[in-house]
């Protein structure tokens, strides 16, 4: 079975964020970047099927050379090649059409993706991806297993949980639950030293148009000072409450 991960290059969700250029830009001084934890998810679960059922994992990103730290984390992780599409992500459509391409010309079974990026949160690529391939689709997926040429997915649902069955050709969407947050890789010094020696390939984009564009970014309102209150001073507290919060 040859699976392909498809990687994002994000900011680590401790980040500092800011905008620049009258907030139409993202600022990424000081930003320390990792792999979108939704991906992570669907990368350890490859690796599983990898150590399991002998499958080949291949993971690729759209980005430039700055995402390669990224992409050899991923190779440390157990990835037994990577792919880079020489490009800025700058909209759904132009990602999902490059990652049609790679997916077409290496004849990927089973491909999997994170159901969001968590900077963008979009949530576009893999169902446009599976529409480009005429490929089968599953989305926020928390549990997986194949067998031969069928697959069992377990996705979430609003109260619940689904299980559906689909053939290769597949698309996944994942997310947190696809394996255990103990069960993720942390690369260890032979990981790190093996993806040094191994194939990272890099992509020139195919014409794609860009569907959509960022005009600016809001930050959240900054949140209220704290008022604190001495344990004997049960009356300010409660007065609070009703008055100025209007939770009582």
């Amino acid at each position: 079975m040859k699976i392909l991960v498809c990687i994002s290059h994000v900011p680590d969700t401790t980040s500092k964020i800011n905008f620049v250029n009258g907030d139409s830009e993202f600022d990424t001084n000081g930003v320390q970047y990792v792999i979108n934890p939704n991906d992570e998810f669907g990368l350890t679960r490859a690796i599983w099927f990898q150590e399991q059922q002998a499958a080949n994992v291949t993971v690729v990103n759209v980005g430039g050379p700055d995402t390669e730290p990224t992409l050899r984390k991923a190779l440390a992780i157990g990835a037994n090649e990577a792919i880079r599409i020489n490009a800025t992500p700058t909209d759904g459509f132009f990602v999902a059409k490059q990652l049609a391409e790679v997916v077409k010309s290496g004849g990927y079974d089973l491909v999997i993706c994170g159901k969001e990026s968590l900077d963008y949160n979009g949530g576009m690529v893999p169902g446009m991806l599976a529409g480009l391939l005429g490929y089968n689709f599953v989305n926020s997926a928390v549990e997986m297993t194949v067998d031969g040429t069928s697959a069992k997915v377990g996705r979430e649902i609003d109260g619940g949980k689904e299980i559906v069955s689909a053939s290769l050709p597949l698309i996944v969407g994942g997310q947190k639950g696809l394996v255990e947050e103990k069960d993720l890789r942390i690369p260890n010094m032979r990981g790190i030293m093996t993806a040094r020696t191994k194939v990272l390939t890099v992509l020139e984009p195919v014409a794609a148009d860009n569907n959509t564009k960022a005009v600016k970014f809001e930050k959240p309102a900054a949140k209220s000072a704290v008022k604190l209150f001495s344990a004997d001073d049960l009356d300010g507290l409660v007065s609070a409450l009703h008055n100025e919060a209007k939770v009582i």
